[in-house]
């Protein structure tokens, strides 16, 4: 495959990536924006001059269903209005492959609709799930779209400690979107999308 050797190293390291962001102290988060039901932090990423977002709130459903409607395939294109496509190019294991998508434009369209490649995983973590993601050297582009870049990138998902009817899902995102953007618009569109991100998600679950 393009730029990944070897997929099982590949998944590791980046599972251990995410085990470390989650294991970071309280005190090096900031605020970004926070609603009743789910608060957004975020620091300097040590992988590209941007930020490390950390999302975190609580649903109502099973770890299960949730990252069922996270991961990829056809559940999260019914659901995630920022996502307008999603094709696997390729699969390794049933928790493993390779995807690109395409996102809608941000922002009144200041931020134009962009194309991710990623390699996605997706692995028991605790007593719960980890869904984690990182973006690939793809040849192929399709010139309508920016191609964005995910350094690594995850959800976690395990059932809530103060409510059995409830899971805690606590996300990790560094996006690159690339192109000719003010990284002040970038972070304002990121903080409202992970919020608008777990609202989207509450409502698909509850129809299902």
């Amino acid at each position: 495959m393009e730029g990944l050797p070897d997929a099982a190293a590949f998944a590791a390291k980046l599972k251990n990536t995410l085990i470390q962001y989650h294991s970071i102290e309280d005190d090096k988060w900031r605020v970004a924006k926070k609603t009743k039901d789910v608060t957004i932090w975020r620091k300097p990423s040590e992988e590209f001059n941007g930020y490390l977002f950390k999302a975190q709130g609580a649903i109502d459903d099973s770890v299960n269903s949730v990252i069922d409607h996270i991961r990829p395939g056809p559940c999260r294109l019914d659901w995630d209005s920022l996502m307008t496509s999603m094709d696997i190019l390729e699969h390794f294991e049933e928790n493993c492959c390779v995807i690109r998508y395409t996102t809608a434009g941000q922002l009144w369209n200041i931020i134009s609709p962009r194309e991710f490649v990623d390699f996605s995983y997706t692995v028991g973590y605790e007593e719960g799930l980890l869904s984690c993601g990182l973006s690939v050297d793809w040849s192929e582009k399709r010139p309508e779209f920016i191609r964005g870049y995910n350094h690594p990138c995850g959800w976690f998902c395990v059932r809530h400690k103060d409510n059995p009817h409830q899971s805690l899902l606590t996300g990790y995102i560094q996006t690159d979107l690339r192109g000719m953007i003010p990284q002040s618009a970038v972070d304002t569109a990121m903080a409202s999308t992970l919020v608008n991100f777990y609202g989207d998600l509450q409502k698909a679950l509850q129809k299902a």
